[in-house]
């Protein structure tokens, strides 16, 4: 099986002075505004290491309900954070890490099962191998 899914960005002008404009497929985002002062300056409109970091979130997310599902264990409730790491390097900058932090409550699981499920599903999830960066992982079983 083979699925494509798209993204989309649009840009007029200089890399300081430019605007951009980025879409999704699904219309999640159309035309939603982003550019070199939402990316380094912390004004409004999002940038690319925010949506890589919602991509890894939702992706390990559904990643580790389908290894906890194939376990007989269903979540009452995960929440994902990624944080993306972008660094200033020599010869420019650099997405070096996503760190991964979730908060889950799932009956009947203890904490080695717990974190040896969550650390599966870090590995198996498709955006992990895509981004191929330092990505940690906090796990914090609540309940």
């Amino acid at each position: 099986m083979k699925i494509n899914r798209s993204g989309s960005a649009v840009w007029s002008g200089g890399l300081k002075d430019g605007k951009g404009a980025i879409s999704t497929q699904s219309g999640a985002l159309s035309a939603y505004p982003y550019g070199f002062a939402s990316r380094f300056e912390g004004v409004p409109g999002s940038n690319p290491e925010e949506l890589i970091g919602a991509a890894h979130a939702a992706c390990f997310t559904m990643a580790l309900s389908l290894i906890l599902g194939e376990a007989g264990r269903t979540a009452e409730k995960m929440e994902t954070t990624a944080v993306v790491t972008l660094e200033q390097q020599e010869g420019g900058f650099a997405v070096t890490a996503s760190k991964l932090t979730l908060r889950a409550k799932i009956a009947g699981l203890d904490e080695a099962g717990f974190q040896e499920l969550a650390a599966k599903a870090k590995a198996h999830c498709p955006v992990s191998k895509l981004l191929r960066a330092d990505i940690s992982l906090d796990a914090e079983l609540l309940g």
